[in-house]
């Protein structure tokens, strides 16, 4: 993934782990009773990123590709979480986070399957 590619992935799944993060900062103040499932969606998002940058620097194409498949799926539960979220939090930018989720899902998805038909 050292390509153009592969750093926007990285990027974007960085951001989205930063904004979910301040995302959790907010609702820690202000929603304790959402404080652990905002929890859960800034440790996923956090581990899609990590899981990425393991794949870059992966030993084989079967070790990049576990590696992202492990991305997909920390992104699938961020995606779960801040669906969660949404249903007592109505934010424009919850929506926002659950849109860029879901895209990412649809990013890594692709490189998942096209590095298991290489």
């Amino acid at each position: 993934m050292e390509n153009g590619k592969g750093a926007d992935i990285r990027e974007r799944a960085f951001e989205l782990a930063c904004a979910v993060l301040q995302l959790h900062r907010f609702v820690y103040k202000r929603e304790p009773s959402l404080r652990s499932t905002s929890g859960q969606a800034a440790s996923a998002a956090g581990s899609i990123g990590a899981n990425l940058e393991e794949a870059d620097a992966a030993q084989s194409r079967a070790d990049f590709i576990s590696k992202c498949n492990i991305a997909l799926k920390e992104a699938r539960e961020t995606r779960y979480w801040l669906r969660v979220l949404a249903r007592f939090i109505r934010s424009d930018r919850i929506a926002a986070l659950i849109a860029e989720a879901t895209e990412i899902i649809a990013i890594l998805t692709t490189i998942v399957r096209k590095s298991r038909n290489q």
